[in-house]
């Protein structure tokens, strides 16, 4: 008989905080790259809304982009090129080489191939009839 449980928490918590923690010392552990960034730059009204923004990470030579997203009412005004600009920028600083992120193919795929980013996987039926592209781009 176990001690153990599995419990699911749908709600963010301290659990899910302490996993990606623990997996992150693991994966400085295993590499010898401790050196991690945060990437958070948001689009804000001078009222302080956010009306977009970048969420992502440099770690181990590489930006990850996991997040970008701007609000309806601010597309078209080059914003997410400023936002991935800012967020390339940054990550040049902080010894990034190359950069990844995934997108979909209902999502922002061209955006992403004018900027220099190129598809190196595909998951087909994700979901239904989409796709899910995974690129990446020398910095």
């Amino acid at each position: 008989m176990s001690d153990y449980q599995i419990v699911f928490e749908q709600e963010e918590s301290a659990s899910a905080q302490l996993v990606r923690d623990r997996l992150d010392l693991h994966n400085v552990a295993a590499t010898g790259e401790p050196a991690y960034y945060p990437v958070h730059y948001f689009l804000k009204t001078a009222r302080g809304e956010t009306m977009g923004g970048l969420l992502g990470g440099v770690w181990g030579g590489w930006l990850h982009i996991t997040y970008l997203w701007v609000d309806k009412t601010a597309r078209g005004k080059r914003w997410a090129t400023q936002l991935m600009d800012q967020a390339e920028a940054y990550a040049r600083e902080h010894g990034a080489h190359s950069a990844t992120l995934d997108t979909h193919s209902f999502q922002a795929r061209p955006f992403y191939e004018r900027r220099g980013y190129e598809v190196f996987g595909t998951l087909d039926a994700y979901p239904g009839e989409h796709k899910k592209f995974f690129l990446r781009k020398r910095l």
